[in-house]
């Protein structure tokens, strides 16, 4: 199925708009944004692409518009946003559990090992989610605003579009514990990232695809400064690293200290999305164990995966939008399960 590389469509209503808007590279809107139509796709039970479509038709054009604001002043914003996304799904599903801020009754998610001082973009969340309850109130789910804002951030980057399956529910609890369990580490090995995606119900054609979504974005020194010194406990360097790349991460990544100091997950071209980060992975530059283990950890799917996506953007970029939207599936709250949140770090 053909892809749109450069539309800026969402799915929940049809939008027919010429404005180009100047960003790293063009940006169309358009019906489909030009000869490419996004990936279509059938949601969950419950979930389905024109869910807003009557009782909130400017849905769309409200997210648009604010990650058009955020992305332009800050384009580690995307990375950011797409991330959140992901770290929402891998905890209790798809319910905006991670925008939950601790209270009494709940332990926030934030403070989770894997997003305490790393995880971005709430003042972006929170931004949509009041000009969508000034339009249209309590009618457009945090969980939906998640999962529209990922895909946004994606197609802002240059990388594909695909229809979602919109009709989250927002959960009313959260869980400090999964976040920590579930959300694989940056030193993952091979074996422990299948395994965790697999428990998402996710496979390893999943595993690969939606880590190419670090071909844009950022990481700090704290998530792979065990591969410049002391990859295996023996104060030796990871000796997948190619040395030009290890020598030049050492130089921002000090062996004391800078632990927050931050380096592109794609060297080559950080904030577009495109192939580059598994054509890097082939060639020893992938910044995290977990990014390097998709080819060095000897699996042979993964591998395979690794190279056809690096010699083929259409295909990666094909994946990655059906591995999107099979994420965004994962524990969906529909129906009468959940609620709509007025304010996305608190329950109603």
């Amino acid at each position: 199925m053909a892809f749109c590389k450069v539309a800026f469509t969402f799915s929940v209503i049809f939008l027919s708009c010429n404005t180009i808007v100047s960003f790293a590279h063009p940006v169309g809107f358009g019906w489909w944004g030009g000869d490419r139509a996004p990936v279509s796709s059938i949601g969950s039970a419950g979930l389905f692409p024109g869910y807003y479509r009557v009782s909130c038709p400017q849905a769309n054009e409200i997210v648009i518009s604010v990650l058009k604001r955020a992305i332009s002043g800050d384009p580690r914003m995307a990375a950011s946003l797409l991330r959140l996304h992901f770290h929402d799904c891998f905890v209790q599903g798809c319910d905006a559990s991670v925008l939950l801020d601790s209270t009494s009754k709940i332990a926030s998610e934030k403070n989770a090992g894997p997003n305490r001082n790393s995880l971005r973009g709430f003042d972006v969340i929170d931004e949509i989610k009041a000009e969508l309850e000034n339009a249209c109130p309590q009618t457009v789910s945090c969980a939906d605003i998640l999962a529209m804002a990922a895909r946004g951030s994606t197609v802002l980057s240059g990388g594909p579009s695909w229809e979602l399956p919109l009709g989250r529910k927002d959960s009313r609890t959260a869980s400090l514990g999964l976040s920590n369990q579930n959300i694989p580490p940056p030193n993952s090995t091979i074996q422990t990232l299948i395994s965790l995606f697999k428990r998402q119900g996710l496979n390893e054609i999943d595993l690969v695809s939606l880590s190419g979504g670090h071909t844009i974005g950022m990481a700090r020194c704290t998530t792979f400064k065990q591969r410049l010194y002391n990859q295996n406990g023996n104060n030796q360097p990871d000796l997948t690293l190619e040395r030009t790349y290890y020598l030049g991460l050492k130089s921002v990544c000090p062996q004391s200290g800078g632990d927050n100091n931050i380096s592109p997950l794609d060297v080559s071209s950080p904030a577009r999305f495109d192939n580059t980060y598994f054509k890097l992975i082939l060639w020893g530059k992938g910044l995290l164990t977990s990014d390097q283990v998709l080819f060095s950890g000897n699996v042979g799917n993964t591998m395979q995966l690794v190279r056809r996506y690096a010699e083929d953007e259409e295909l990666f970029f094909k994946q990655f939008a059906k591995s999107m939207v099979r994420m965004g599936n994962i524990g969906a709250l529909t129906g009468l399960k959940g609620e709509v949140r007025k304010n996305c770090r608190h329950v109603n």
